[in-house]
């Protein structure tokens, strides 16, 4: 069995449905199991992270960084670091900001380089970017064109009822049946 912990913060629920999205992608994958943790719960529950086989990090863009509630989780790990409890794991991220870019991508390296300290295995987006030529869509996958995790854009005047798009959170699903995927691979 692969076991899969998805770890974000979502300040308006944009985030958390894009949680979701990776989860159900992740729960795709045969014999894998998929918990969900919000950055407070992960904090409460570390066991559950450190025999995960693979961590998928998730925070809304605020500030061209990732939140402070997010970073407050980051930092909380410094023991699991210093103890080298996370190395070998799989990790991926994700992010969602209002704006199209927001510096999503700023979150997206602060992630990487928060798992590259852990001596995690970072596993990035596959998919060719969407919607960059005239044949294109908002409707198409990796439609924000991200390589380093699943990006996704939402609206702040609309709830997580409406944003992100569905095109957004099926790229977030490809990237958590993605990481299972190759999990199972690694750690099966």
């Amino acid at each position: 069995m692969t076991k899969i912990v998805v770890v974000y913060h979502s300040g308006y629920g944009h985030t958390a449905a894009q949680a979701r999205a990776v989860a159900k992608g992740a729960e795709r994958v045969a014999e894998t199991e998929v918990i969900l943790l919000d950055s407070d719960e992960a904090q409460q529950n570390w066991d559950s992270l450190n025999t995960a086989d693979a961590i998928i990090f998730g925070s809304p863009t605020y500030m061209g960084s990732v939140s402070a509630q997010f970073k407050a989780f980051m930092d909380a790990s410094s023991g699991i670091w210093f103890n080298r409890g996370w190395k070998d794991k799989v990790a991926a991220g994700f992010t969602t900001s209002a704006s199209q870019s927001g510096d999503k991508l700023n979150t997206i390296i602060q992630l990487t380089i928060f798992a590259a300290q852990h001596g995690m295995i970072w596993v990035g987006n596959d998919l060719l970017p969407g919607n960059n030529s005239s044949a294109g869509s908002v409707n198409d996958l990796n439609r924000l064109g991200g390589f380093l995790g699943a990006l996704a854009q939402a609206n702040s005047d609309q709830g997580p009822d409406v944003a992100p798009l569905q095109s957004d959170l099926l790229t977030a699903e490809h990237l958590g049946e993605r990481v299972a995927s190759i999990t199972t691979k690694i750690h099966g």
